[in-house]
């Protein structure tokens, strides 16, 4: 392999959403953010380059993906036999030494201060949170990895993971073709949340532009992604940044890293903190005036996931991902009215209504 390490890893602020190719839409995004000066935690990507010489090392007569292209969408007992050979493959193959070596550069680099640095390793395919196909939440995300052996077992995870049944199954039945995907891996620097979660610049139960709905819960925001909590939701008024809406939740359990052995574990929620709100009204202030400027930045509607730092500041939120809305934007994309056949079909319809035209 001749291309240089840069290429096989390229860092946040060196990123905008021209990457696409070559980060996926999750790395992608994160480096416009930051260029954007947006507040994100810093972090680099392990290009596509790493993944396509990865994949040519171990099917050098590139099998793999002829056989994936060659599955229907609805034989969902040969896409789990295929999928299952290709994931153990591609996690336990021997990772070349020149993509390996970079992956733990940036991760050293990252970690400046000599002591491992946590990091959250996600995968982030190419087509992804494109208007036609959002693969969010069909490939792999891992919290609060620590080490270097720990680090280049979870990017092969996220490598595998492009080859999970359910992501097979979609981009089978899109017709999307295999030789023009790829995926990406972005290693971000993990913020010790005492809260997090999710914003959306539109209401995402009525469409509503008027307003930005927060959600979020003590702890890390995996708790809500993985739907193990009902968060606290507040819904504030787009322009004013009046909080109309407080709805507390109870909250049971709360994410927490495991630092010994790394990863996540659950833990509940002391008594004090469970109907207590998870953010004071100045961060909901501060949320609103990010998922302002991020919306204002891509034009459209955004889904962001954020987070606040343990003992900080008012002001002191990071935002770790933006993706577009797409939900009411493809409602809104759909005809209003469906065109009649022919010309004259709607003198039709009235005359067998018992109406007449005039």
């Amino acid at each position: 392999m001749t291309d240089s390490d840069d290429t096989i890893v390229r860092w946040f602020a060196d990123l905008s959403m021209t990457d696409v190719p070559s980060v996926g839409g999750k790395g992608a995004s994160l480096g416009e953010l930051t260029g954007a000066g947006i507040p994100v935690p810093p972090g680099y990507v392990i290009t596509t380059t790493g993944f396509e010489a990865f994949l040519a090392h171990i099917d050098p007569d590139g099998r793999i993906r002829q056989e994936v292209a060659g599955l229907a969408a609805e034989d969902l007992p040969a896409i789990a036999t295929s999928g299952t050979r290709v994931r153990q493959l591609v996690r336990k193959a021997a990772m070349p030494g020149d993509i390996s070596a970079a992956i733990v550069a940036g991760y050293r680099r990252l970690s400046q201060n000599g002591s491992a640095c946590p990091v959250a390793v996600r995968s982030s395919a190419t087509a992804e949170d494109s208007e036609d196909a959002s693969f969010a939440g069909l490939q792999d995300t891992y919290l609060w990895i620590q080490d270097e052996e720990q680090l280049l077992e979870k990017v092969r995870s996220c490598w595998a993971s492009l080859y999970n049944d359910e992501s097979i199954s979609y981009r089978r039945r899109l017709g999307l073709p295999e030789d023009q995907l790829s995926i990406a891996v972005v290693v971000q620097q993990m913020v010790d949340a005492e809260c997090a979660g999710v914003m959306f610049t539109r209401s995402p139960t009525t469409g509503d532009r008027s307003v930005i709905v927060i959600e979020g819960s003590w702890g890390l925001g995996s708790c809500i992604v993985n739907g193990e909590v009902t968060p606290d939701r507040f819904v504030v008024n787009k322009v004013t940044g009046e909080i109309n809406v407080r709805d507390i939740s109870d909250k049971e359990n709360e994410h927490q890293p495991d630092r010994a052995g790394g990863g996540v574990r659950e833990l509940p929620v002391d008594e004090a903190r469970r109907n207590v709100p998870c953010l004071s009204d100045e961060q909901i202030v501060e949320l609103w005036k990010v998922g302002r400027r991020i919306e204002k930045h891509y034009g459209r509607p955004q889904d962001i996931e954020w987070a606040v730092p343990r003992n900080a500041g008012a002001a002191a939120v990071y935002l770790l991902q933006s993706r577009p809305e797409t939900v009411w934007a493809n409602r809104d994309h759909d005809p209003k009215a469906k065109p009649t056949p022919k010309a004259f079909d709607h003198v039709i319809n009235l005359m067998s209504s018992g109406k007449k035209g005039k």
